[in-house]
């Protein structure tokens, strides 16, 4: 059985790491693009480095698999693995804004059993265990319950013409952070419909599950993890009761955008 308390303990470490060398406290951050579009930084590779030697000390049988270590098909052989993204909403982090969290997450079979958020720049840290709920500050997470689609909130900067029914509310860069805006009822539904990797949303998805929210891809179907492939074509989470609507409304998007 893994010490769920020392996973958040190095989460948490790992979240101090970060938000020393974030620009709002005024530190002088060193960044760069990975590929055109692509933003990296040093605390991205700080934190990788510290998450990779502490989870591997945590529980040495488990695979990794991380936005910002080379990939290695060696995790396909090991029954549980680490994904992790260091840290999610990178651009957010670079501009000093505080939409960012260390995302990592233990999965199981392809399933999440453990998953943890720590936003250190909004003093939150979000945990969920498969099948016992999920929690922000010590307070257990329940989801978003809305049962009309037209006027859900959604996290976004806009919208297209075409989903203007939707009411916006505040966007932070970081996907994970948007998953789990839905965990704790702040809104009703997140939706993409391009590629997006594992470590991306592992932690926030099962966060968001466990608080009752409903989780998939975007043609409706079970997220899956640890895939030879660690990628899947959309996000959707939503309350329930909504997510049926959500599945016709992305389907014409979907398809044409996923060839």
């Amino acid at each position: 059985m893994i010490d769920t308390m020392r996973l958040e303990q190095i989460c948490r470490e790992a979240g101090h790491i970060a938000h020393g060398k974030w620009p709002g406290t005024g530190y002088d951050l060193k960044s760069w693009d990975k590929t055109p579009g692509s933003p990296v930084c040093e605390a991205d590779l700080d934190v990788d480095a510290f998450l990779k030697r502490e989870l591997a000390s945590l529980l040495p049988a488990a695979g990794w698999l991380s936005e910002e270590t080379r990939d290695s098909e060696a995790r396909l052989d090991r029954g549980l693995a680490w994904l992790v993204d260091p840290i999610d909403g990178t651009r957010d982090f670079i501009r000093g804004r505080k939409g960012w969290a260390v995302s990592v997450a233990l999965v199981s079979g392809g399933r999440p059993l453990l998953g943890t958020l720590v936003a250190p720049a909004r003093g939150e840290v979000w945990s969920a265990t498969a099948g016992k709920g999920a929690w922000r500050n010590g307070e257990r997470l329940r989801a978003s319950t809305r049962t009309r689609f037209s006027g859900a909130r959604v996290p976004a900067d806009s919208l297209s013409k075409d989903d203007r029914d939707l009411t916006m509310v505040e966007k932070p860069n970081s996907i994970a952070l948007r998953i789990a805006m839905v965990a704790s009822d702040e809104a009703d539904l997140v939706a993409t419909v391009r590629w997006g990797f594992e470590w991306d949303v592992a932690a926030a998805a099962l966060i968001a599950r466990e608080a009752g929210a409903r989780v998939s891809d975007a043609f409706g179907q079970p997220l899956t993890y640890n895939k030879r492939d660690p990628r899947a074509f959309g996000l959707l989470v939503s309350s329930p009761a909504i997510h049926d609507a959500a599945i016709v409304r992305l389907k014409e998007r979907a398809e044409r955008l996923a060839g």
